[in-house]
């Protein structure tokens, strides 16, 4: 015979609901991170006027609540990019028809209310939602009600809502709560802690990066920020100047940038080093490059290296190459 006290409080435990349990994310975009899309941005888990991402580091700004996987230039994103359902479960609401034009084009107010752009927003068990902002005008293929499975197709990347350039901006929320996928349950002011909801096959594709190379390439003259974006044409054996340019994201303060151009046979053509950043900068670039000589370019690889110092120490580096 079970005691009463005992029964009672077994009884009072069967009658407590069972902790919630998060989903288990896949990718929401169909691209390879670190090749041809990065993360941008993080959650900012600084509860004041700061901001903190889930390493404590600045990958983040004041405010953000998810996760933004950003294509590398506007060329990638006009081929089109699929989003993608992150965890089974049920479609609960959609907004289409917001143009994709970047807000450095309209200004923010064009967007108030409507920041997240074209969206997509999913329900999972236990109240989480998961949500999928700025998509592509005309490109949803789901309607509320309908359910779906992780890895279906919900949209396009676009560049709806309040975005200055090609991304997914991807969301977790659990009622009013946002929850960090990269850190759930972390404590406050924590760094490094709490439990990844990602599958464990994508440790290695989402792993924190302090910065990152967005863009590396070659081009026929300088270059601004609109430019990379638009993806400049490979320079042939018939271009009046070479250059090789790259933009990095998720730079610091002090970081000081260096690009170097190299013939075929090693000789340095250009070099350019850049004054260290007063502050951290979410992205920046640089390019180096020499007018064609008289008799013409040398046949060969032509090698482009990008390298970032912070006080003397190499923090990040890509080298890349073009063949005339």
């Amino acid at each position: 015979m079970v005691p009463a006290v005992l029964l009672s409080v077994a009884l009072v435990a069967a009658a407590l609901p069972a902790r919630a349990e998060p989903p288990r994310l896949s990718l929401p975009i169909d691209c390879r991170l670190g090749v041809d899309c990065e993360i941008q941005n993080h959650v900012d888990l600084d509860p004041g006027p700061g901001a903190r991402d889930h390493q404590c580091g600045s990958r983040t700004y004041q405010g953000h609540n998810g996760v933004d996987f950003r294509l590398p230039d506007l060329l990638r994103q006009r081929q089109g990019v699929a989003v993608l359902a992150a965890a089974d479960g049920r479609v609960l609401r959609v907004r289409d028809g917001i143009a994709d034009v970047s807000v450095r084009s309209t200004g923010t107010g064009a967007v108030q209310g409507l920041e997240c752009g074209n969206g997509v927003v999913i329900g999972h068990p236990d109240g989480f939602e998961t949500r999928y902002c700025h998509l592509a005008k005309g490109s949803i293929a789901v309607r509320p009600g309908d359910e779906v499975k992780a890895g279906h197709t919900l949209a396009r990347v676009g560049l709806s809502g309040r975005t200055e350039y090609p991304h997914l901006h991807f969301s977790v929320h659990q009622g009013p709560s946002v929850v960090d996928p990269f850190a759930y349950g972390a404590p406050q002011g924590a760094c490094g802690a709490g439990r990844s909801l990602w599958r464990p096959g994508l440790s290695e594709a989402v792993a924190y990066k302090a910065r990152a190379v967005l863009n590396t390439g070659f081009a026929t003259r300088p270059l601004s920020m609109e430019a990379i974006e638009e993806r400049p044409e490979a320079p042939t054996a018939e271009a009046g100047a070479l250059l090789a340019y790259a933009r990095g994201i998720g730079l610091k303060g002090g970081d000081a940038q260096s690009l170097t151009l190299k013939a075929p046979d090693g000789a340095v053509l250009a070099t350019n080093t850049a004054q260290p950043l007063s502050r951290d900068q979410a992205q920046n670039m640089i390019f180096a490059g020499v007018r064609r000589p008289a008799e013409g370019w040398p046949k060969g690889r032509y090698v482009g290296e990008y390298v970032v110092r912070n006080g003397g120490r190499v923090v990040l580096s890509r080298s890349f190459e073009l063949d005339l």
